[in-house]
C-alpha cells in the first residue's frame, strides 16, 4: 500500500445480516492494519459519519440524502430490494389490519433506520392516502403488539417473521416496487467530501475492496450463511434464500429508484434540494 501509516480509515458498516457478503468477506480478507472497520445500528452510525468519527461507510440511504454536501456516494455498492411477492423482506410493515384501516391508528416506528421510516411514511401517506398516529419506540418492548401496527427493520424483522401474532405482514419494498416500478435503495457507500479530497489514493484503495468483497460475498454466499446465520438465528438455506432476494451493485436503475425516493423526501419538506443530483464518485478505471 502506499499510503502512510499514520492514515487511518475509519469504515463503517451496519451490522444487520443484509451487509453480511460484503461484511463477512472484509473482515476474513482485508489485513491492511490502517483500516479499521466499524459496525454498529444505522442511526448510530450516521451520527458517528456526521460527526466525522467515521471517514466512510455503508450506511441509510437517509444519511446521505440529510447532508449530500458532506458526502459523494460511491460507485457500484448498495444494499437494495428488488421487491417480489416471493422475496423474503426485511423491512414489514406488520398490522393487525389492513393497511387501509390504518388512518389514525397507533403505528410504532423503529428509531433505529431512518431510512425505514421514512418509506413507510410515504407508502401510507403518499400512496395510501392515510395519516396515521405514529410513535416512536422500542419495536421489541412488551407494549409493541398494543399498536395497531408496527415498523421493522433488519435483524429485528427476520426475527419476528416468524413469531409475530400480527395479522399482516406487508413488505415494504414489494409495495415500493409495485407503486414505482422501481428497486429500492435501503443502504448506500458514501465518503466524507474533506477525507476524499485529502486522501484520494486512500479512498480508490478502500472503495476496489469494497466492490471485491461484494464479488466474493455473492459467490461465496452459502459460506456467508453459514457464519451469519446464527446471529438471528436462522437456518442456513432461510439466510441463503434471504440474501439472493438483495442487489449490491448500484447501477443507473437503482440511482433512478434513489433519486426518486428523494424526490418524494423533497415534496414532504424532509431534506433540501440539494440531495439531488446525486454525487458519485468513481475513480477506478
Amino acid at each position: 500500500m502506499k499510503h502512510s501509516k499514520e492514515a487511518i480509515a475509519k469504515i463503517g458498516i451496519i451490522n444487520f445480516i443484509n451487509t453480511a457478503p460484503v461484511c463477512e468477506t472484509w473482515k476474513r480478507t482485508v489485513k491492511d492494519q490502517n483500516w479499521e472497520m466499524v459496525e454498529g445500528l444505522p442511526v448510530a452510525l450516521s451520527k458517528k459519519l456526521a460527526d466525522g468519527h467515521l471517514d466512510l461507510g455503508l450506511v441509510s440511504s437517509c444519511e446521505y440524502a440529510r447532508h449530500p454536501k458532506k458526502y459523494r456516494i460511491l460507485s457500484g455498492l448498495s444494499i437494495s430490494a428488488n421487491g417480489s411477492a416471493d422475496s423474503a423482506g426485511s423491512v414489514f410493515l406488520f398490522s393487525h389490519v389492513p393497511l387501509n384501516q390504518l388512518d389514525q391508528a397507533s403505528v410504532l416506528l423503529s428509531s433505529q433506520c431512518e431510512t425505514s421510516v421514512a418509506l413507510v411514511k410515504i407508502i401510507l401517506e403518499e400512496f395510501k392516502g392515510i395519516n396515521p398516529d405514529y410513535i416512536v419506540g422500542d419495536v421489541g418492548s412488551v407494549e409493541m403488539e398494543q399498536h395497531k401496527a408496527c415498523l421493522v427493520s433488519g435483524d429485528d424483522a427476520l426475527r419476528l417473521v416468524a413469531t409475530s401474532t400480527y395479522l399482516y405482514q406487508f413488505d415494504l419494498a414489494d409495495i415500493w416496487k409495485r407503486e414505482t416500478g422501481l428497486p429500492f435503495v435501503f443502504e448506500v457507500c458514501v465518503v466524507r467530501e474533506e477525507f476524499c479530497h485529502q486522501h484520494q489514493g486512500i479512498t480508490d484503495e478502500i472503495h476496489k475492496e469494497l466492490l471485491r468483497c461484494r464479488d466474493e460475498g455473492i459467490d461465496a454466499i452459502k459460506e456467508i450463511c453459514t457464519v451469519a446465520a446464527g446471529r438471528i438465528p436462522m437456518p442456513v438455506s432461510s439466510c441463503v434464500e434471504y440474501l439472493q432476494t438483495l442487489e449490491y451493485d448500484f447501477d443507473a436503475q437503482k440511482q433512478r429508484a434513489l433519486g426518486t425516493f428523494f424526490d418524494y423526501l423533497m415534496k414532504r419538506g424532509e431534506i433540501e434540494e440539494d440531495a439531488l443530483p446525486l454525487q458519485i464518485y468513481s475513480n477506478l478505471c
